[in-house]
């Protein structure tokens, strides 16, 4: 059973970490994976109205909903197993506080990790779950 679709910036080193840490722990395979750069994204943008170009959001698309920010971070977790899905407590902390802090390290992600010339490209082994 697929759970969702994540959408990250494929260029930026921390959140390409995070998408491997996810990988690492998905052993279910509930969630595929395309770059904010990629025509999946284009096609997910228009099929659900929001905007790929601002490149500071990680995305969830999820039974028909769109996620962003630090709330779709937490809706992933949630799918981890233990003890990762024990960050999903944040949830109660109001999103205006959570997104604040998400932002502020979406600011900063290129200068504090760096960020590459490229997308990555998936390798053989987890190339089945990435879209586009």
């Amino acid at each position: 059973m697929e759970n969702g679709i994540i959408l990250f910036d494929g260029v930026c080193n921390f959140c390409n970490s995070s998408i491997n840490f996810v990988i690492r722990h998905d052993k279910r395979g509930l969630f595929r994976f395309a770059p904010l750069q990629s025509a999946t994204a284009d096609q997910l943008s228009v099929q659900y109205h929001f905007s790929v170009t601002t490149m500071e959001s990680f995305i969830l698309v999820q039974h028909g909903q769109v996620y962003t920010k630090s709330t779709a971070a937490l809706r992933v977790v949630r799918w981890l197993p233990f003890p990762w899905k024990l960050g999903y407590v944040f949830i109660i902390i109001p999103p205006f506080i959570r997104n604040s802090i998400y932002s502020w390290i979406a600011r900063n992600r290129y200068r504090w990790f760096g960020k590459k010339a490229a997308c990555m490209i998936p390798t053989a082994e987890i190339r089945s779950r990435f879209l586009g």
